[in-house]
């Protein structure tokens, strides 16, 4: 169905951007647009409690959190969020400390997703008083190659169907919203399985250390991210599409304690699950990010499985990246930053993806029954705590602050 309502009638409203999305991206840019006057709104299908809630990522990089900072947008987070300077891999029964901090100078930041969320959109929405409908149904893009793209949506309390005229469409929607159904064959995308499942798992449970522990063995791999002062994050390799119900609690601790076993530390402490839900574990990018006035941006542009945590991040980057283009050419006619956006964002984007995938052998080699496999996955990690330059290569990769960015 096309709809085409008289630019002049009540149902028909003009932007210079329409966000589709709000999650950190989505927010994000808006945030950036309405900080510079421009005038932007921002179209989310869930309501603003769910958003706010939504358990997802928590790991923040340091470059990611200084660019929230210079944006005016991290007041909270700097209050809030705990900074992590190590990580901890366990394997062959022993526990290895990686010190990143002191190699690099960097750290990582902890601070949950719907908490940052819970920050842009107050930011954007009770600050910067920008216009933001939630809920919204029936969400499709017009004419994203014309110079005249739109966004058609249904407001779900009065069932009207509204029509926002614009210059640019931001899709922040993921992979599948409306931005990714309007997307031209010509679109390439990219992907890769991993052919195994994480157990995503969220405890109400204090952390069991100060930092994130890596458990690689031969029953699957097992990680254990601080969330929270009384929440803790825990993954579990499984195969893919298992069913969460065949995981009771005594089955979930059990497994846990197993896989993070090390010597000379204190076994985890448990908790109620709050959570527990099958990641099938697989990455795409979308080739090109840009298609006529229809730009993409975080999930709707690529996912990378939550191996290596760096999926908002990924999701800041193209914010920061598109916020700052659509400012320069609105106010001031400079193309530059829009017609480099595609190739900027994907530079970071394939860097991760190969590293995500690096990581994966890392964790999961030695749980495929391949001997051959898993001892040149050992060989791997240990040489990170032999070899100096070894160890210097992957903390860069690790926090993201490679020159080529």
């Amino acid at each position: 169905m096309t709809f085409s309502p008289h630019p002049n009638s009540p149902s028909a409203s003009r932007f210079p951007v329409v966000v589709v999305g709000a999650g950190p991206a989505g927010l994000a840019v808006g945030n950036i647009l309405r900080a510079a006057g421009v005038g932007c709104l921002v179209l989310e299908t869930e309501s603003r409690e769910f958003i706010e809630q939504r358990p997802r990522a928590g790991v923040i990089e340091e470059w990611a959190v200084r660019g929230l900072e210079r944006r005016g947008l991290a007041g909270r987070l700097l209050e809030r969020a705990e900074r992590h300077s190590e990580c901890e891999f366990r394997f062959d029964g022993r526990a290895y400390r990686f010190a990143y901090q002191e190699l690099t100078g960097q750290h990582h930041w902890i601070y949950p997703q719907p908490l940052l969320v819970t920050d842009l959109v107050r930011e954007y929405a009770d600050v910067r008083g920008g216009e933001i409908r939630f809920g919204v149904r029936d969400v499709r893009l017009h004419d994203v190659h014309s110079d005249r793209p739109a966004v058609s949506y249904t407001d779900p309390a009065t069932g009207e169907r509204h029509m926002a005229h614009c210059d640019f469409v931001a899709g922040c929607d993921g992979a599948r919203g409306a931005s990714r159904a309007a997307l031209p064959p010509s679109a390439r995308i990219s992907r890769h399985d991993y052919g195994i499942g994480w157990l995503a798992l969220l405890a109400e449970a204090p952390p069991s250390a100060d930092r994130v522990l890596f458990g690689m063995h031969a029953g699957g791999f097992a990680g254990h991210m601080p969330r929270s002062p009384g929440v803790t994050r825990y993954y579990l390799q499984c195969p893919p599409g298992d069913d969460p119900d065949d995981w009771p609690e005594d089955r979930v601790w059990a497994e846990l304690q197993q896989r993070l076993r090390a010597a000379g530390r204190p076994p985890l402490t448990e908790g109620r699950l709050l959570e527990k839900r099958v990641l099938d574990m697989h990455n795409y990018v979308v080739e090109p990010m840009v298609f006529g006035r229809l730009f993409l941006a975080g999930d709707a542009a690529h996912l990378v499985a939550p191996i290596a945590a760096k999926g908002m991040n990924l999701a800041l980057n193209d914010a920061f990246l598109l916020g700052d283009g659509l400012v320069a050419y609105l106010a001031e006619g400079d193309r530059t930053g829009l017609d480099g956006y595609s190739a900027a964002c994907l530079r970071r984007v394939w860097d991760y993806q190969e590293f995500s995938e690096w990581l994966s052998e890392v964790y999961h080699g030695t749980s495929h029954g391949d001997p051959f496999r898993a001892g040149t996955t050992l060989a791997r990690l240990r040489r990170l705590f032999a070899s100096p330059a070894a160890a210097a290569a992957f903390a860069e990769q690790y926090l993201g602050t490679a020159g080529m960015y």
